[in-house]
């Protein structure tokens, strides 16, 4: 059974520094780390290799946007050949995107995990994912009404798929669903936090509890003591755009009008005893 949740945000991205970037992938609103954000990402994998074995995460689970931030810790040498842990794409731990704007399509979307490999050749397509949000955004209820869907569908999921493997994992995630994955864990939306770049979260399960929301102890909420230059860019959920008392719409992808909107939510059956 799960044991162990650790939170990393991605690091430093690139688009944060000049808006000449490109894509790994090619995908919209997908950019790869700043040097910066690389030199965190090593500093975390070293940080993971300090502890002891048994309190080191045996799988990496990231949002299809972060698999650059999680290629670099497995690409660290002695990372890669000392951790030898399988990433596995997750869409329910995807970027959090606003409602989009009437009549300017979807938000963009990864491919599969397969389709991802090619370009992150670390990626185990074994994973499916879960849970995937809605290509028409969020508000702020809806995100973490996603992240508290993704959770429950998560638990099931792992222990039919790997049971008994892995009770220690890591999530890749952002700034928005970190914030949510922590409320949620602690059963608390208003929870006061700010997140910020390659910063790291940690839960424990009590003892006996079998409980996946709200039934955790944390360990260390958006903490950077494993970062040189501590954490930057840090975001909280204050910092978003209001008017009218609703989250601002943001535009969709030029050219994904006629896309459809799916799969959306959860992937997995749950058994009626459950």
């Amino acid at each position: 059974m799960l044991q162990k949740i650790y939170i990393a945000r991605h690091g430093y991205r690139l688009n944060w520094v000049t808006s000449n970037w490109q894509s790994k992938t090619g995908l919209p609103r997908d950019p790869p780390l700043a040097a910066f954000g690389e030199s965190q990402a090593r500093e975390l994998a070293d940080y993971f290799l300090s502890l002891p074995e048994q309190e080191r995460p045996t799988a990496i689970f990231s949002s299809p946007f972060c698999l650059f931030f999680a290629s670099i810790m497995l690409d660290h040498s002695p990372t890669s050949s000392t951790l030898g842990l399988p990433i596995y794409v997750e869409h329910g731990l995807a970027e959090w995107f606003s409602p989009v704007a009437p009549g300017t399509g979807l938000h963009p979307r990864p491919g599969s995990a397969e389709s991802l490999k090619e370009y992150f050749p670390e990626v185990d397509p074994v994973w499916s994912s879960v849970w995937f949000a809605s290509r028409k955004g969020e508000d702020v209820d809806i995100v973490h009404d996603r992240i508290d869907g993704f959770l429950q569908a998560f638990q099931v999921a792992l222990e039919r798929r790997f049971p008994g493997k892995h009770s220690h994992v890591l999530f890749v995630t952002h700034a928005a669903t970190a914030i949510a994955l922590v409320r949620s864990l602690l059963g608390d939306r208003t929870f006061p936090i700010r997140i910020g770049c390659c910063s790291l979260s940690e839960f424990d399960r009590p003892t006996g509890d079998q409980r996946v929301l709200g039934s955790w102890v944390s360990k260390r909420l958006g903490d950077g003591a494993h970062l040189k230059e501590g954490t930057s860019r840090d975001w909280g959920f204050e910092d978003i755009e209001i008017s009218g008392g609703k989250v601002v719409d943001d535009p969709g992808v030029p050219g994904s009008e006629l896309e459809k909107d799916e799969p959306v939510g959860s992937q997995i059956t749950f058994s009626s005893n459950l």
